[in-house]
């Protein structure tokens, strides 16, 4: 949730001063405006974002840092501006239990832990993936430091340059 009415902190500058991660955007952009800067993944790490899209209730999206890997199917966030009983919008958690709902275990479907409840867990929400801090690597003919979003325009106003990519096999 990008926006953190009545004070405290909103997810995006808090997952930005947790990580070092130079992203922009809501917390809905974060996985695209990643592409072509850092890795991203369906397998969380420590140190890892989550990235949640607009859905529902929070448009915006959401991001929130891996804290800890309990298993395969959960992990323990830190984040800022989630709402849930007794917890003040803007405010920052720690230890909130996120549990892999999807049918693959491949963590587009997530439950998040309700308040200060450990029992308790909400709705489910869609997620893109998580953002690891370490450069991508994955190549792809792009931009260096651009996503495809981001275009020609964007690279050469960051004084970027561009990235050569092989030419495809003739005869094809």
């Amino acid at each position: 949730m990008a926006q953190s009415g009545g004070g405290g902190i909103s997810c995006v500058p808090y997952a930005r001063q947790a990580t070092g991660m130079a992203i922009s955007g809501n917390g809905r952009d974060w996985w695209h405006n990643a592409a072509g800067l850092y890795a991203r993944g369906n397998r969380p790490e420590v140190g890892s974002v989550m990235a949640f899209p607009g859905s529902g209730g929070m448009r915006s999206g959401h991001v929130a840092v891996v804290e800890r890997v309990v298993g395969p199917r959960e992990v323990l966030v830190h984040h800022a501006n989630w709402g849930g009983p007794g917890i003040r919008r803007g405010s920052i958690m720690r230890g909130v239990s996120v549990i892999d709902v999807s049918p693959n275990n491949d963590w587009t479907q997530v439950r998040v832990q309700v308040g200060h409840s450990a029992e308790n867990y909400g709705r489910v929400y869609p997620v893109y993936g998580f953002i690891h801090n370490r450069p991508d690597t994955s190549g792809g003919g792009m931009f260096a430091g651009t996503s495809p979003r981001g275009g020609v325009a964007r690279a050469s106003a960051r004084g970027l340059e561009e990235v050569a990519q092989a030419p495809a096999p003739r005869g094809r």
